[in-house]
């Protein structure tokens, strides 16, 4: 099965490398295609300078069109699975191929990196995660230790899903929505590293403001999106 790393990157200048060099030693059969969304540093020369496979968007609109933009690759390429993963260095490469194991030898549709699935964490967002947890057990009946959890396999239903249809976010209130459509999703037991440069979006108010909207609409909002078939 081939699979596509996407990278989506917002002035990641000072991580990006880093990053996909450790991605290309550690996962060196996995492709991937960097995706600059609209960096206003030296995001996207990084990638030219380099040889980097890069979409590039000339106007910053968001992680969620920035991952369709990779899926939609993924999807045109044939791909059998869609990794996203970030540019910032958090996540590390030496799992990605325990994820497609995993979903090669079961019948996930989604395969999540899980900070949580062996230790517990004190922090703003692992206070906020075991609040999205409870949403989404209430909503689905399964559990999920880690739905903030950006490393995310998908297999070709899902990228078909993500690639075409454009209520289809990489967030938590979307995986909630394709579990209750009949997606299975697995959890794999991963580390993350810390933030080596850059600032995070998912920081102080703006971190509360999305676990409190990512709550509603796993709760209340996603009820009423388009009804569509069950997978």
């Amino acid at each position: 099965m081939n699979v596509l790393a996407i990278v989506p990157c917002y002035n990641e200048e000072h991580s990006l490398k880093d990053t996909v060099e450790n991605l290309k030693s550690n996962a060196a059969t996995v492709d991937f295609v960097v995706v600059n969304d609209g960096s206003l540093d030296n995001t996207y020369q990084i990638c030219v300078d380099n040889g980097y496979k890069v979409i590039n968007i000339p106007y910053n609109l968001g992680l969620a069109n920035a991952v369709q933009a990779g899926m939609r690759y993924a999807y045109n390429n044939g791909y059998d699975m869609a990794l996203q993963f970030d540019g910032d260095g958090q996540h590390l490469p030496g799992y990605i191929l325990d994820m497609v194991t995993l979903m090669r030898n079961t019948s996930a549709d989604i395969v999540v990196g899980s900070r949580y699935m062996l230790k517990s964490s004190i922090s703003l967002r692992s206070f906020g995660g075991n609040l999205l947890r409870v949403a989404v057990k209430i909503v689905t009946g399964k559990t999920m230790t880690d739905p903030t959890s950006g490393m995310r396999l998908y297999n070709r239903k899902m990228i078909d899903k993500f690639a075409n249809h454009m209520n289809h976010g990489p967030e938590p209130d979307t995986l909630a929505f394709l579990i209750r459509r009949g997606a299975i999703l697995h959890e794999l037991p991963v580390e993350m590293q810390d933030r080596k440069a850059g600032k995070s979006y998912f920081s102080g108010l703006v971190a509360v403001n999305y676990m409190l909207r990512m709550f509603v609409s796993i709760l209340l909002i996603q009820w009423f999106r388009a009804k569509e078939k069950d997978i």
